[in-house]
């Protein structure tokens, strides 16, 4: 066991998720409408998803992160395991699954002719992927192992699975399709963590694909840095950071994408990019680079930069994106956009239909949306220690770990070990799924 990979229990979490971007539907669909008990009431028999949870976040003033660490020094990270007032009511299988908050944008990419639209869309895609990780500074609960998450969103054209296929390392798969089978995106995601004194830097491995079956052209990238700040004094929060490589693996490079998580993203011609960046070195301006030594040097908090429009437009720019404002109640929830307010809701029908290991079910995720943090942090350490008692078990009996839904291969396009769907999830065919709440 390594001691890096237990610790994501102790962070996965703190990689956030919180944007200030929600689909469109959403956003016209949800806007003025009464709720009772957090859900909008169905109109002609149809049933219209939540807008807010049940109850409202607990405070954290009283607790701090560097408050419990230093309790824990010449503890092995193997043994550290994040009290619960840290967590956030979703599975972090719930949390990948806000990459499809914008599907809209892969859906529009697929009706263009044009290769240099689409990879435009696609880069869109990819980057507003990540903005709703700002101030989303509650870790989401660790999967169980087989744990598993399904979504499908009839009136958006897709559904998804997922599911947790290793527990150390700690390995999220995920598989989604359209549902005229024009795209299909998969991937895998094993976050991989460094310590820089004030602060915790979360490496996402692992390739995102994006298969465009009607265009027979398939696009890879890797998801950007994450750092925490502030985990011993001031307040935390999210930076992004990196280069993302968006590839189409039957083009050259025509475009160069720019902009800023939390706000927007351009195209641009790359001659003109460079010539701007050129003339902008001249002038003395220069962007701003993630230094390691930020969190490492002096005794002060990083200082949080300010929630407004810093990017500069550079002319003959096209617009792909621009993240849409939280819901009004978002920080008394979490910080939740409006698409993640729906991930763990159980509608109608739901039970006796998706799987017995769905993140809907576990009842500690379940207590902490409902507000009961003692019930929830009592369920979280019973699943836990069921978890374990089932590890003996299986080592008691020489029995190896088997996934259900996906197995491990190699990406088809980029050659780098990847977990592929097998399919067969949706079929409805739960038998032999593990007994793991």
């Amino acid at each position: 066991m390594n001691s890096e990979e237990e610790f994501y229990d102790a962070e996965t979490g703190l990689e956030s998720d919180d944007s200030c971007e929600v689909s469109f539907k959403d956003a016209c669909v949800y806007e003025s409408k009464q709720t009772v008990n957090g859900k909008v009431p169905s109109e002609n028999g149809v049933w219209e998803r939540r807008t807010t949870l049940p109850a409202p976040m607990f405070s954290r003033n009283e607790f701090s992160i560097w408050g419990f660490l230093k309790k824990c020094i010449g503890m092995e990270l193997s043994k550290i395991t994040m009290p619960i007032v840290f967590n956030e009511p979703l599975s972090f299988l719930q949390r990948i699954t806000e990459y499809m908050e914008h599907t809209y944008l892969i859906h529009k990419a697929c009706t263009r002719s044009d290769s240099i639209e689409r990879m435009q869309l696609v880069a869109a895609f990819a980057i507003s992927a990540v903005a709703s990780q700002w101030d989303r500074t509650g870790k989401p609960f660790n999967p169980l192992l087989g744990e598993t998450f399904e979504l499908t969103r009839d009136e958006e054209g897709y559904r998804l699975i997922s599911e947790q296929v290793s527990h150390h390392p700690p390995i999220s798969a995920f598989y989604s399709e359209s549902l005229n089978q024009n795209f299909s995106f998969h991937g895998s995601i094993y976050p991989k963590l460094k310590f820089w004194g004030k602060s915790v830097e979360a490496e996402p491995k692992g390739t995102m694909t994006l298969e465009l079956s009607k265009h027979r052209e398939a696009y890879t990238w890797t998801n950007p840095m994450c750092c925490v700040h502030n985990v011993i004094l001031g307040k935390l929060w999210i930076e992004q950071y990196g280069t993302v490589e968006i590839v189409n693996h039957s083009k050259k490079k025509h475009r160069v994408i720019y902009g800023k998580w939390t706000e927007c993203v351009y195209s641009i011609e790359p001659k003109v990019y460079e010539a701007n960046k050129k003339a902008e070195k001249k002038s003395g301006g220069d962007s701003k680079k993630h230094k390691q030594e930020q969190s490492t040097g002096g005794d002060d908090a990083d200082e949080m930069p300010d929630v407004q429009e810093t990017v500069t437009m550079v002319p003959g720019s096209t617009l792909l994106w621009r993240v849409a404002p939280r819901p009004p109640n978002s920080t008394q929830m979490y910080n939740f956009t409006n698409f993640a307010m729906t991930l763990n809701e159980l509608e109608p029908g739901m039970i006796g239909v998706i799987a017995p290991t769905d993140c809907r079910l576990r009842p500690d995720i379940r207590a902490m949306e409902n507000g009961d943090i003692d019930t929830a942090s009592r369920e979280k350490e019973r699943l836990e220690e069921k978890q374990r008692a089932a590890r003996r078990e299986r080592a008691k009996d020489e029995e190896e770990w088997s996934t259900r839904w996906f197995q491990q291969g190699n990406n088809p396009y980029t050659g780098a070990a990847d977990w592929i769907y097998k399919g067969g999830y949706f079929d409805r065919r739960y038998p032999h799924l593990p007994d793991i709440y």
